[in-house]
C-alpha cells in the first residue's frame, strides 16, 4: 500500500534526524582527534617549555575544574536564551587554541591555550547535548547517543596516533600541534554546514513552541535521584591516569604500550556505546545497573601485577566509559522536558565532574597506602549507588 503523507513525514524526519547525529558525530570526531591529540602530549610538552611537575598538574586541575563549572552556566543561558547554536559554536570555536600551541615558546603561554580549550568545551556541551536530544527522540534517545559516541571516539583514538607518527617520522611537537589545524578546521567546518542544514533542530522533537522556562517550579525528583546515583558510580571509577601511573610505577607494561592499551579502552568505548545505547533504548534506566555491576572489578584487575588481568581491567573500564557517555547522556532528554534540558545537562555535568574529582583525589591518595583500600572505597561508592538506581526506577516505572 503507498505510504500516508503522514508516514512519508515521518520517515523524512527521521532520516533528517539520523543524518543530523552523524555529522554532529563527525564533528565530534574531528574535534577529538584535535584535543585528545594534544592532551596525550601537553604534560611533555609544558615540561619541554619549563614547567614543573606541579605547574602541570595544576594547568590540568584549573582546566578541568573550569571546563565542568561552567556547564551550568552555559546551560542556564543556553535555555534562558535558546541560543543553542552559538553557543555550540563558540565553544568549538576555542577549539582552536589547541593548534595554536604550536606557536607557544613560554609555558604561561601555552598554560592559558590549554585552559582556553577546556572552557570552549564547558560552554559548548550543554548546548550541544540539548539540540542532539532533539534529534534522538526520532531514533531512540540511547542508539542516537550511542551512535554519536561511538564516532566521538575514533577521533579519540586517532589524535593520539597522529602525534605517535609524527614523532617516529622524527619530527617534534611543534609539527604535531601545526597538523592539528586540519582537523580543528574540518570541526568547524562541518558543523557550520550543519547549522545552515539544520537551523532549528528543535522542530526534530517538538511542533510547537517551548513554553518559558520561567514558568518551571523546578526539576522532578527523578533527576536528583539520577544525579546521586551518577555521583556515587562515577565517584568509583578510577581514572585512566592513575591507573597508567601505576603501570609506570609498577612497571607492569613498557612504556611505549600504554598509549595502545588507551586505545583499546577507546575502541572498547565505541563498540559498547551502540550495543548499550540499544539496550536503554529497550530496558530503559535499569539498563544502567551495568555501571556498578562493571566498575567493582576495574581497580581490583588493572592494579593488579599481571598483564592478563590488567588487559581485562582496560576492556572493562572501556566499557564503563562507554556507558557513562551515552545512557548517562540519553537519560537526561527522558527525564527533562526541552525548555529545561540544557540546564539540566549543565547542572548534571558539574555533578559529574565534581564525582571525578572527588573519588579520583580520594583514590590518588590511598594510592600511597594500600591498593587494598582503593578497592575498598570502590565497593563502597557502587554498592551505595544500586539503592539509589532502584529508588529511580520506582519514581519513574521503569
Amino acid at each position: 500500500m503507498p505510504q500516508s503523507v503522514m508516514e512519508r513525514e515521518t520517515d523524512n524526519t527521521k532520516r533528517v534526524a539520523l543524518q543530523f547525529i552523524v555529522l554532529m558525530g563527525v564533528v565530534s570526531l574531528f574535534g577529538d582527534v584535535t584535543y585528545e591529540g594534544a592532551r596525550s602530549v601537553t604534560g611533555p610538552y609544558l615540561s619541554l617549555l619549563g614547567a614543573s611537575a606541579s605547574i602541570v598538574g595544576l594547568v590540568a586541575g584549573i582546566g578541568g575544574f573550569i571546563g565542568y563549572a561552567l556547564r551550568i552556566v552555559s546551560g542556564y543561558l543556553s535555555d534562558r536564551t535558546r541560543a543553542y547554536w552559538p553557543i555550540t559554536i563558540l565553544g568549538y570555536g576555542l577549539i582552536l587554541s589547541i593548534p595554536l600551541l604550536a606557536s607557544a615558546n613560554l609555558w604561561p603561554v601555552a598554560a592559558i591555550l590549554i585552559i582556553l580549550e577546556r572552557i570552549g568545551k564547558g560552554i559548548r556541551s550543554p548546548a550541544r547535548d540539548t539540540i542532539l536530544s532533539y534529534a534522538t527522540r526520532q531514533v531512540g534517545r540511547g542508539t542516537g547517543f550511542g551512535i554519536h559516541e561511538a564516532l566521538d571516539q575514533i577521533g579519540a583514538i586517532l589524535g593520539p596516533l597522529i602525534f605517535s607518527a609524527v614523532f617516529l617520522m622524527g619530527h617534534g611537537y611543534r609539527m604535531g600541534f601545526n597538523i592539528l589545524w586540519i582537523p580543528a578546521l574540518l570541526c568547524l567546518a562541518v558543523l557550520l554546514f550543519i547549522r545552515r542544514k539544520v537551523p532549528s533542530p528543535v522542530r526534530l522533537e517538538a511542533s510547537g513552541p517551548l513554553q518559558d522556562i520561567r514558568d518551571k517550579k523546578g526539576f522532578p525528583g527523578a533527576f536528583w535521584s539520577y544525579s546521586l546515583f551518577s555521583f556515587l558510580s562515577v565517584a568509583g571509577l578510577v581514572s585512566f591516569q592513575l591507573i597508567s601511573y601505576h603501570f609506570k610505577v609498577q612497571g607492569i607494561v613498557p612504556d611505549s604500550h600504554i598509549p595502545i592499551l588507551y586505545a583499546i579502552a577507546m575502541g572498547v568505548d565505541a563498540l559498547v556505546a551502540l550495543m548499550i545505547g540499544k539496550a536503554y533504548d529497550r530496558v530503559g534506566l535499569i539498563s544502567l545497573i551495568v555501571i556498578p555491576i562493571l566498575t567493582i572489578p576495574v581497580s581490583a584487575l588493572a592494579f593488579s601485577h599481571s598483564s592478563g588481568l590488567v588487559l581485562i581491567g582496560i576492556i572493562l573500564w572501556g566499557a564503563v566509559i562507554g556507558t557513562h557517555e551515552t545512557v548517562m547522556r540519553a537519560a537526561i532528554a527522558d527525564l527533562i522536558p526541552l525548555e529545561g534540558r540544557g540546564s539540566a545537562y549543565g547542572i548534571f555535568n558539574t555533578i559529574y565532574g565534581g564525582a571525578w574529582f572527588f573519588g579520583n583525589t580520594v583514590m590518588g591518595s590511598l594510592y600511597d597506602l594500600s591498593i587494598n583500600y582503593i578497592i575498598a572505597f570502590v565497593v563502597g561508592m557502587e554498592l551505595l549507588s544500586i539503592p539509589i538506581l532502584f529508588l529511580l526506577k520506582s519514581q519513574r516505572g521503569l
